[in-house]
């Protein structure tokens, strides 16, 4: 019997290690119950922030790198309005589209703040991944802050810092 359990316990473990991880924190039934659910005023204003984000950066050379975890804010910085995100897309050190986090706007309400969270084992950005996000506001209300945070803690080492988005149109 004490064999019995032995080999059930090293299966489950070996079945638990094969599972595939999510490479990001937000799921996309997260995301569904931020679907701006009323139409949009045709008098918002748009907008366009681009974000340098790092989920590796270099390590003692060129040729080896160390992972970081990256924690993406898209934050509403106004007191009174929501804001309505229509794109937020990764792209990889070379410019391709990784991925899409949502088809369909969303709404961020007064001062919110929703996160994307890249995991330290994803290296699909590589050393100069960013993101591109297309939003939209109400006239005189102040543009959303897109923040990232780049963190790792392997071992004794311990690193973190920041990127803020720049606007561009």
């Amino acid at each position: 019997m004490k064999l019995f359990y032995t080999i059930l316990a090293f299966s489950l473990t070996l079945f638990a290690c094969q599972q595939e991880k999510e490479i990001s924190s937000v799921s996309p039934n997260n995301w569904l119950k931020r679907i701006a659910k009323e139409p949009l005023s045709d008098s918002l204003q748009s907008g366009r922030t681009y974000l340098s984000v790092y989920s590796e950066i270099y390590d003692l050379s060129e040729h080896h790198t160390y992972q970081l975890t990256a924690t993406i804010s898209l934050r509403n910085t106004s007191l009174t309005d929501s804001i309505y995100v229509f794109n937020a897309v990764y792209y990889d050190t070379k410019g391709n589209a990784i991925r899409r986090y949502f088809e369909k706007p969303i709404f961020i309400t007064p001062m919110e703040t929703v996160e994307i969270v890249i995991d330290a084992m994803d290296k699909t950005g590589g050393t100069g991944a960013n993101f591109l996000f297309d939003w939209k506001t109400k006239k005189n209300t102040p543009d959303p802050l897109f923040e990232g945070v780049m963190i790792s803690t392997t071992s004794q080492q311990g690193l973190s810092f920041t990127t803020q988005g720049k606007r561009i149109e």
